[in-house]
């Protein structure tokens, strides 16, 4: 039993983050039906103009820690890495007196690219013995005798035992239930019940379900497929994003209506595991003590625009997520419409424990939007990719020829969005301008018919950008073959 019971008034609350990677705003309807979903928008605090700052895992999970865009952290397609430079608010938490501890599920959240800062402990879901090194890739790339030869040449690297340890629990362990989610809650089990430090915590965690490849468990794809879909059928269905872009893979809307029930059916999973997971901070008493935020790192396209997976857009499918509080200030089923981005969320956190950290305020660009913090509501939420990912070759390697619509994504974007407008400019001199209250699903370009409102949020946006200094990191960042591989595995092609 935890040995952190007996808070008084002065004790700083445990601080929770679940980031369910991949989830947009645009499924909530649906989560919001679900159990745990429901309970927290019940008893919490529900934003429901919540933004990303990027549209993918690396950029928009490093301006979550550091409250930065990814123009000032630099962490993007173009420079894989979150530099030392910017605090990250594990380090705050750590500093204050906090255990920090993280548990990813995906690859780009890890040491190897700059997340381990701050983490008295950083869990790996993908490896059943901590390591650096990772043989998984072999179990997955290779077969018989070049399997065992390839072994072999690799265990002169570090443990030999940790790595066959490693390499069989990725290839027959890992995914025979789920994308992490169930060894997650199981690890977290342990940890919390066997800590004896009575010092409150900051946890993090990247649950990967809603991520493409959609595999949910047959009981929960069934709730949500057609009747006359059968799970097989639909576990058939192509879920290759590029091939889909590059035009190489027929999909036809009815295909794509699975998918987007497959994705659902995760979502509900996950809602499973995160009540497992408040049922836990309940039984050891840390609930009523802990700040508890849901989010996504960014959304999905699943046929919308054209597009599969999380890339090569700015549209509010990618830009749009849920944000569910609970806990301090916010309970009471509260409903808040102001825009807020997830570069506010590691002030507002800090504003609900008390933490001052005043070189890491003067480093954000978010804004609290804690109910007592003396900030005004956004005006503008703003965000930016910064280079295609993957890139036109990476693409051109993995299916080939490309139609040359597909070139048009050889872009860097930027957005700037307030609660009715949206404008979206590309490097290649691309414009586009949506009334996103009226259309939010940004069908109809408005920037011939508009010109004024295009003026106006073109300078608004040139001026945010003018006032903070630009990351100087660019060039390729160096990384294991086996962190390749498992980007790979994930769809993200280098």
């Amino acid at each position: 039993m935890n040995a952190r019971h007996d808070h008084n008034e002065e004790s700083k609350k445990n601080v929770i983050i679940l980031v369910l990677d991949t989830f947009r705003a645009k499924e909530f309807e649906v989560a919001a039906d679900l159990p745990t979903f429901s309970s927290l928008r019940e008893n919490g605090a529900t934003f429901e103009n919540a933004f990303t700052a990027a549209p993918w895992t690396l950029p928009s999970h490093a301006s979550l820690f550091t409250g930065l865009h990814s123009s000032s952290h630099g962490a993007n397609a173009g420079h894989k890495h979150l530099a030392e430079g910017p605090v990250t608010l594990a380090e705050v938490f750590r500093s204050n007196g906090y255990e920090t501890v993280a548990v990813s599920n995906n690859t780009w959240i890890s040491e190897e690219f700059g997340f381990g800062r701050g983490f008295d402990e950083f869990r790996k879901t993908w490896q059943y013995v901590q390591s650096d090194v990772d043989l998984g890739r072999i179990a997955r790339t290779e077969e018989g005798i070049a399997k065992l030869t390839a072994l072999g040449r690799e265990l002169v690297t570090g443990n030999p035992l940790v790595n066959v340890t490693n390499a069989i629990y990725g290839q027959f362990v890992r995914k025979q239930y789920d994308d992490g989610a169930k060894q997650t809650n199981e690890w977290i089990e342990t940890w919390l019940t066997e800590r004896t430090d009575s010092s409150p915590f900051f946890l993090f965690v990247n649950y990967l379900e809603p991520h493409l490849e959609y595999h949910p468990p047959k009981e929960f794809a069934e709730r949500f497929l057609p009747s006359d879909i059968s799970y097989e059928e639909a576990m058939d269905v192509p879920q290759d994003a590029w091939g889909y872009i590059a035009g190489t893979v027929e999909m036809s809307e009815q295909d794509l209506e699975i998918l987007r029930c497959l994705y659902r059916a995760e979502i509900a999973y996950l809602d499973q595991q995160i009540g497992e997971l408040k049922a836990l901070l309940e039984e050891q008493n840390e609930w009523e003590d802990t700040l508890f935020v849901v989010t996504g790192d960014h959304g999905e396209n699943i046929g919308d625009h054209g597009l599969m997976d999380h890339q090569y857009c700015l549209y509010d499918t990618l830009l749009h997520v849920p944000l569910l509080t609970h806990g301090g200030e916010f309970t009471g089923g509260r409903e808040i419409d102001d825009l807020v981005q997830l570069t506010d969320i590691a002030p507002t956190l800090l504003d609900a424990v008390g933490i001052e950290a005043p070189e890491f305020r003067d480093q954000m660009q978010g804004r609290s939007f804690h109910p007592d913090a003396d900030t005004e509501p956004r005006e503008y939420a703003f965000a930016e990719y910064m280079a295609p990912q993957p890139s036109m070759d990476a693409l051109e390697k993995r299916v080939g020829d490309l139609p040359d619509g597909v070139y048009e994504y050889d872009r860097s974007l930027r957005a700037i969005r307030s609660t009715e407008w949206k404008y979206i400019r590309g490097s290649n001199g691309s414009e586009e301008l949506y009334n996103v209250a009226d259309d939010p699903e940004e069908s109809e370009n408005l920037v011939k018919a508009n010109p004024e409102k295009v003026a106006e949020l073109e300078s608004t946006l040139d001026d945010w950008l003018q006032s903070f200094d630009h990351a100087d990191a660019d060039g390729t960042v160096s990384m294991r073959d086996e962190t390749k591989e498992r980007l790979e595995d994930l769809g993200y092609l280098q």
